[in-house]
């Protein structure tokens, strides 16, 4: 006997059923996605402490260091010197090449002594009175001459010596006008030229002095002392490695759907895996360029998702030294975007 078929009521019993059930679905994900989207935001990071490099400009000897691996130094802490006694010499040697330019372009500037203008003075009377004898001698020679008592030779040598007189008085009078105007304005600016490059150099020997002793650029803490006393180096030759306390920053990444729950001064809540404690901090920057996560960033996501890095500032007033370098960090986002006060990228 075959079957009988179901009504038309069942199958649409049925129908109204299967449209129920997928109903109640949607509506249960929805409200998880809600609850979801309105909950705080977590992502993952790690810590990124800043470190710097310290070496002298200037080769030289290591006189001192000041410093072991592990000690904290404070900004503008001594943390090394170099034996400055052949800087000292050179910046002796600078000073006194000062002196000298300063000397001359002196010199220069107040012209010959009273005694050099009084001495030109008198020469230049001098070669005046041996002019007019000399002139008075070609007179009478040129008389004697029409009356045969002198020679033609004679005359010849008498006004060969009033010329030569004549001469030597033009001579004295251009020597006492250059010694009443003094020197010339080219060779005064020579002096001065000669003297600012003394100057020049003595500031370099100046800085160079300075450059004996390395001074820690902020608070920190030693991490590598890479040089010993007597050691020579050479400049730019790295004698500590420092880890800067402050400011801490933490590099976190987040993908491209939760862009939006995220701005520059978001107030976020940062927590480590080693202790209990939170750190407040805020977001300082999110970078405008895409790229793939990190292998040593651990999310919810896929390794292959695209996601945007972005730059956490911990407050100051929570840093304690228990963030390390590297190490992996928690942080929470507050669901509204820019709920902590928006500063500028420290």
């Amino acid at each position: 006997m075959a079957p009988t078929p179901p009504s038309r009521t069942a199958r649409r019993a049925v129908i109204i059923v299967a449209l129920l059930a997928l109903g109640a679905g949607a509506a249960f994900l929805w409200n998880q996605r809600s609850n979801q989207d309105t909950g705080a935001l977590r992502l993952y990071g790690n810590v990124d402490i800043r470190e710097v490099q310290l070496a002298f400009r200037q080769p030289g000897r290591v006189a001192q260091m000041a410093f072991d691996e592990g000690d904290a130094v404070s900004a503008g802490a001594r943390l090394a010197t170099l034996d400055a006694q052949p800087y000292r010499e050179a910046l002796a040697a600078a000073q006194a090449q000062v002196e000298v330019a300063q000397a001359e372009l002196t010199k220069l500037r107040r012209g010959l002594r009273p005694q050099e203008i009084t001495q030109a003075r008198e020469a230049l009377r001098q070669a005046q009175a041996l002019a007019t004898e000399a002139e008075r001698n070609f007179q009478r020679q040129s008389g004697l001459l029409a009356s045969g008592a002198s020679s033609q030779r004679t005359v010849d040598a008498a006004r060969t010596a009033r010329d030569q007189a004549s001469a030597g008085v033009e001579a004295a009078k251009a020597a006492l006008s250059q010694a009443s105007e003094g020197f010339r304005k080219e060779d005064i600016a020579a002096a001065e030229a000669r003297l600012a490059a003394a100057q020049a150099s003595a500031a370099q020997a100046t800085t160079a002095l300075a450059d004996t002793e390395l001074v820690a650029p902020s608070d920190g803490t030693v991490i590598a002392r890479v040089r010993e006393p007597g050691s020579m180096v050479a400049s730019q030759s790295a004698v500590y490695s420092l880890s800067l306390d402050k400011p801490v920053y933490v590099r976190a990444y987040v993908g491209e759907p939760d862009l939006g729950r995220i701005a520059p001064g978001t107030a976020v809540r940062v927590k480590s895996d080693s202790a209990d404690k939170v750190y407040r901090g805020q977001i300082g920057f999110i970078s405008p360029r895409a790229e793939f996560t990190p292998k040593t960033v651990e999310t919810t996501d896929l390794r292959t998702d695209l996601v945007y890095r972005l730059r956490i500032v911990i407050d100051e007033a929570d840093h304690d030294g228990a963030l390390r370098q590297g190490m992996p960090v928690t942080i929470e986002v507050d669901a509204e975007p820019g709920s902590g006060a928006r500063t500028a990228e420290r």
